[in-house]
């Protein structure tokens, strides 16, 4: 396994944390190849981390959950992704987006409250639907075409969603329309119920990697809600608050790169060409290659932990922290993205084939570099903090 590992598990729930985590890996690693293959959810893996606890991770401690912080949701993320990717993204969106709710308190307390008891007694799933066909990643900053008009019955939602990743389980899910109140016009959040009539998912989720997110098309279609169905409202215009939740991606393509640098690792010990006298692993260049991917994933790992170790320790700096935040992702996607090349290039022509995993790491990580926020966002933030 990555040599690291141990100098970043500081403490025993961490260890406790890890070593739940890595419990999954067997079971996930054997069925990931026919989740890509068929593009189908991992209901399977999901029912797994159910039974054990894993979707309330970040429900607070008073509410029967576990509150870890983010340091430790990372953790798990990254051991996760490294037996499947989509099962582990999938989840760092369920329990990323009840860590925001929780850390920022944007919702009202009893509607909080509510979803995160449900999310403990029925293992309720949720996530959140902000990206449109017409608009894109909300992190460039785009008004919904998605409208919620008031009436004397509460709210007539309208609209379509895209990248709605765990649509065949979810539960709930939280979506941002363009509020028309009278005179009125501001971006609101909206709880669903995705039982709730005119309310669909398309399966158009039919991509090159991350197969199994199932991140499907959600329509809206006069859809009815409840007058309170309104949780949050957002200021257009004025910017997002720093989310360190969102380092669940990073941490998840991470896991990936880790593990197709294992696997390339074990691939080299193991292989000896008939023109070698000794496996591959010995030559000069598979360790060069290696120490480029090992020297990646170091200083990605190191700078996404200690980022997070800031943004647990010192909760007044947070809303301080968006350019590092953003730095963050970009670094370690293309780390990941690069690791992953590389161990490719230690197992060559082999790599290329489908009974083996590397093809799949490869077409996986990939999809880290259109997460939000995407790069060029990123050198946006950190070229206008240079002159401010």
């Amino acid at each position: 396994m990555f040599s690291t590992n141990d100098l970043l598990i500081k403490t025993d729930k961490h260890k406790q944390l890890y070593s739940r985590a890595a419990s999954f890996l067997d079971s996930f690693s054997r069925r990931a190849a026919e989740y890509d293959e068929t593009a189908q959810f991992p209901r399977e893996n999901f029912e797994e981390l159910k039974e054990e606890g894993m979707t309330a991770l970040t429900v607070p401690r008073h509410l029967g959950g576990e509150g870890i912080s983010l340091y430790e949701f990372l953790l798990v993320q990254e051991t996760l992704a490294q037996g499947d990717g989509a099962t582990a993204l999938s989840l760092g969106w369920h329990n990323g987006i009840i860590m925001q709710l929780r850390d920022t308190g944007k919702w009202p307390q009893d509607k909080f409250e509510n979803l995160a008891r449900e999310t403990i007694e029925k293992k309720l799933l949720v996530n959140a639907a902000a990206t449109e066909p017409g608009t894109g990643s909300p992190a460039r900053g785009g008004k919904p075409a998605t409208t919620a008009v008031k009436n004397k019955n509460g709210w007539l939602i309208n609209g379509k969603k895209t990248f709605t990743s765990l649509a065949p389980v979810l539960d709930r899910v939280i979506i941002t329309a363009t509020v028309q109140e009278g005179s009125i016009e501001y971006i609101g959040e909206f709880l669903l119920d995705t039982d709730t009539e005119g309310i669909r998912f398309d399966e158009t989720w039919n991509t090159l990697g991350m197969r199994a997110t199932r991140s499907d098309d959600l329509i809206l279609e006069n859809v009815q809600i409840h007058e309170d169905s309104l949780v949050a409202t957002r200021d257009q215009g004025h910017g997002q608050t720093p989310q360190g939740w969102l380092l669940h991606i990073p941490a998840c393509y991470l896991g990936i790169a880790i593990a197709a640098r294992n696997e390339a690792v074990e691939f080299a010990k193991n292989y000896q060409p008939s023109s070698l006298p000794h496996p591959v692993s010995e030559t000069s260049e598979v360790r060069r290659k290696t120490a480029e991917i090992d020297l990646e994933l170091i200083q990605a790992r190191y700078f996404m932990y200690y980022t997070a170790s800031l943004w647990d320790e010192f909760p007044e700096k947070r809303t301080a922290m968006g350019a590092e935040l953003a730095a963050v992702k970009t670094v370690c996607t293309n780390s990941a993205v690069k690791a992953v090349d590389l161990a490719l290039r230690i197992a060559g022509g082999q790599s290329l084939h489908k009974k083996n995993a590397f093809e799949r790491y490869y077409r996986d990580v990939r999809a880290g570099l259109h997460n939000p926020p995407p790069d060029d966002v990123t050198m946006q933030i950190l070229g206008k903090k240079a002159y401010e």
